[in-house]
């Protein structure tokens, strides 16, 4: 999310660039086999607070056409991918998705880090029957009261980070014999407030006793959080949960380590915490033991198919992957995968039973195990490793990296909770 200033400053001339790689790449893929043209349209935030997870995903996407081209086991289509700078903002975001649907034609729409904004996007791929597929957000409200038949989320959301987190907690903490002391802090708005909900609900069900000391919401792209330290230090907890990510998460953990709170709770972040991005930024200021997780991580799973990814991505970006860069690959791949299915883009029906019974072998995947799509959801299921921050030097800047792995196989099938929307696709 946060980029040098020298990135900003070459930012015109290397966007450029990677436009004419993705159109010199269509030409020469077509070249070399017959296929249908299907027009994809990406937002992201190029520049701006998110746009380093734009600037990954656009990589990434690039990562996934060179996969697709040197595929020779199956006749993938040829993916014409456009990508816009939705600079983190909604209206902008809206008249963009407007623009690829009605002027480009796109069959698909992809992208979108804020889920706020990913809504008004979905809302307009419902009202045009036009598929969005979900690469890096997360709340579950677009796979409950906001689900269409269009809408399909590529990467893992809150709600299983959150249940993954619950168990974590439950293991540690269950044999205290006292009620819990905990406080959440998050940012004030959907994806912040699904995720304290969730969490809370699932350690209920584990039958975890609570004592809530403190909710707190800060706005998105905060720089001050001293008042809601301040807080949260007055009081006595056993685990402070953050809700944050990217730069906000920086910030706030910065603050809270120049305030002592780390002296006096343990902090917990199982959605966005784990990112490289944080890593990286933080350096040295970055706490060891705390507990945190990700949607993708650069040192677990230890397989090949996870090392070569990363290493891909370094080796084209001079820099090591945010988990925006894997969202973008899987969403690629998904869509791919899903034309190439359904024989073409013309039957939406046999493309939406095509996604819904998705199945893809991803960096992020242990050994044994394959991402899948959960059909009555629309979300891809997938494991979720929780760690502690210990000193790695092995992916600079960060001299940090998660260990202490703990890992959570998904349930079978979308957790649903009370109060969950009724909307099927």
């Amino acid at each position: 999310m946060m980029g040098s200033s020298i990135r900003r400053n070459l930012f015109a001339g290397w966007i450029l660039v990677l436009t004419c790689v993705f159109h010199d790449a269509s030409l020469a893929q077509a070249e070399t086999r017959p296929a249908s043209v299907v027009k994809v349209g990406c937002l992201y935030p190029l520049t701006g607070p998110g746009g380093l997870y734009g600037r990954d995903s656009a990589i990434a996407i690039e990562m996934a056409q060179d996969f697709l081209r040197s595929s020779t086991d199956k006749a993938y289509p040829v993916l014409d991918v456009s990508i816009e700078d939705t600079r983190s903002k909604t209206l902008r975001s809206i008249q963009i998705a407007r623009k690829f649907i009605e002027e480009d034609k796109v069959a698909f729409l992809c992208g979108v880090v804020s889920s706020n904004i990913a809504r008004a996007v979905s809302e307009r791929a419902r009202e045009s029957e036009t598929f969005f597929i979900g690469t890096d957000h997360a709340s579950p409200s677009l796979i409950s009261e906001a689900l269409h038949p269009f809408y399909f989320r590529v990467n893992n959301g809150t709600r299983l980070s959150m249940l993954a987190g619950a168990k974590y907690i439950k293991q540690k903490y269950e044999h205290q014999n006292k009620p819990l002391k905990i406080a959440f802090i998050g940012p004030d708005y959907d994806y912040g407030y699904q995720a304290w909900e969730d969490l809370r609900a699932f350690l209920s069900s584990m039958n975890m006793e609570l004592d809530i000391r403190g909710e707190y919401w800060s706005k998105l792209f905060e720089t001050d959080f001293i008042t809601y330290i301040q807080q949260l230090s007055r009081s006595d907890i056993d685990i402070v949960v953050s809700g944050h990510w990217g730069l906000d998460l920086v910030t706030f953990v910065k603050q809270a380590n120049q305030l002592g709170l780390f002296n006096q709770t343990q902090i917990m972040n199982f959605d966005a915490g784990g990112n490289y991005e944080i890593l990286a930024e933080l350096g040295n200021d970055m706490p060891l033991g705390m507990v945190l997780s990700a949607r993708h991580h650069l040192n677990w799973p230890p397989t090949k198919r996870n090392r070569e990814f990363v290493e891909a991505f370094r080796e084209k970006a001079g820099r090591y992957p945010s988990y925006a860069a894997q969202g973008a690959y899987t969403g690629i791949l998904a869509i791919a995968q899903a034309v190439h299915q359904a024989g073409g883009v013309a039957d939406k029906e046999a493309i939406r039973v095509a996604l819904e019974g998705l199945k893809l072998n991803l960096p992020e995947d242990p050994e044994g195990f394959q991402s899948y799509m959960d059909p009555d959801s629309h979300q891809m299921m997938q494991v979720q490793a929780i760690g502690r921050t210990m000193f790695n030097n092995n992916f600079p800047p960060a001299t940090s990296q998660l260990g202490e792995w703990s890992i959570y196989y998904p349930p079978k099938a979308w957790p649903r909770l009370d109060g969950d929307g009724s909307n099927s696709p």
